[in-house]
């Protein structure tokens, strides 16, 4: 295979960039919310409405991705999400009023909905240029970045300096990435057009919806392990500080490697086996948190969880790129939805469930929607995607 031209190369460093910072910035935010939840003095369902606030901002900064894409590409989009991002992550990390908090983790939510729309917009685009598979590969970097920003907020409560240490190098780090993106993103990178009233109709409605549920189900389980995963640990099952976020950084491991091998999977075994073992393995690991209130048992669910958000992630939104290639970008902003109306059942339903029967049990809900993934299983291709002709 013929060297990428150096431009489509750097566009895909580009993306790559703004993966990387999402993942670190995301995590960091999510393993700080036992410290953030005590300097605010703010109980669980304090909490889930924050998580809540931040999922519906989150939706609505997809679809300002999706406006911005229309008219002045996925590139303006990405790096505008990021820009927000570097501007809010350090206020969060200051000790403000709570209402300042409160907003700033809000407009937070509207830089993290528009970056994970427009990367995977440019993360669809240069794979079609690419002519070969690379989004397990985008997500693969944001996922090791998580883990790196676990280990980093699990360091800073170890070593005693503060989680606000770590929310500001995020917050350096999505800059950083914003004006990677700038610089180096392809201009010719293709962005869809507005379209015309008479030809939304022509939109791929009910694929969708159906890889939209998919989607829907893995970030029930994705944000239920990421929001409250290191806060059972610490709260109900009484692990150290620094023992704590370990089950996101164990959860975040696995999708790691699911996602590295995601793309050859997904092309030599095809769809359907991946999208059925994959909701099934990690069904069971929720059930294992669920019904096993051990710390190691509650560890080794959530890795076994992170066989989901590994492979099914990446598989579905290339699977919804391809529905209308033209208008991709339009599909992608409108899939890309289901992740926050996942992450308010995922996040806050398990966040209200803690002051009744308890987070441990909580778990159960996220098992039963990746079981019901399996109804979804015939409507994904049974032949492995094929990757778009370079030429």
């Amino acid at each position: 295979m013929d060297r990428p031209p150096a431009p489509l190369r750097a566009s895909r460093l580009a993306v790559t960039a703004a993966y990387v910072s999402q993942g670190l910035g995301y995590a960091v935010v999510v393993t700080s919310l036992p410290a953030v939840k005590a300097r605010q003095q703010v109980d669980d369902v304090t909490v889930s409405i924050i998580v809540l606030g931040v999922s519906l901002a989150a939706a609505a900064g997809s679809i300002v991705a999706n406006a911005i894409a229309v008219r002045w590409g996925s590139r303006a989009a990405l790096a505008f999400g990021l820009f927000v991002q570097a501007l809010f992550l350090p206020v969060i990390a200051l000790p403000t009023p709570f209402p300042v908090f409160f907003a700033a983790f809000l407009l937070f939510g509207v830089g993290l909905g528009c970056v994970d729309a427009a990367a995977a917009m440019q993360g669809v685009a240069v794979q079609r240029a690419y002519g070969r598979h690379l989004l397990g590969g985008f997500f693969a970097a944001a996922t090791a970045a998580a883990i790196v920003g676990a280990l980093l907020v699990s360091f800073v409560a170890f070593s005693s300096l503060g989680a606000g240490i770590a929310l500001a190098a995020a917050g350096a780090i999505a800059l950083l990435a914003g004006l990677v993106v700038v610089r180096f993103a392809a201009r010719e990178v293709p962005v869809d057009e507005a379209l015309p009233v008479g030809e939304r109709a022509k939109l791929p409605r009910a694929g969708i919806w159906v890889f939209g549920f998919v989607i829907l189900a893995v970030f029930i389980s994705d944000s239920a392990i990421s929001t409250w995963s290191t806060v059972y640990l610490q709260d109900e099952l009484l692990t150290l500080a620094w023992v704590a976020p370990l089950g996101y950084a164990a959860y975040q491991g696995v999708v790691l490697i699911t996602r590295l091998v995601t793309d050859r999977l997904v092309t030599r075994l095809g769809r359907r086996p991946l999208v059925f073992s994959a909701a099934v393995i990690s069904a069971i690991g929720c059930v294992v948190v669920a019904l096993l209130p051990f710390p190691a048992a509650a560890i080794t669910g959530f890795a076994l969880a992170g066989v989901a958000s590994g492979i099914l992630i990446p598989v579905t939104f290339g699977a919804a790129g391809e529905l209308a290639p033209e208008h991709s970008d339009q599909v992608i902003a409108r899939v890309n939805i289901f992740n926050y109306a996942g992450s308010i059942f995922g996040a806050v339903v398990l966040g209200l469930l803690a002051d009744g029967p308890g987070l441990g049990i909580a778990f159960l809900i996220p098992a039963v929607a990746l079981f019901a993934i399996l109804f979804f299983v015939p409507r994904f291709r049974n032949t492995p995607e094929a990757a778009p002709s370079p030429h």
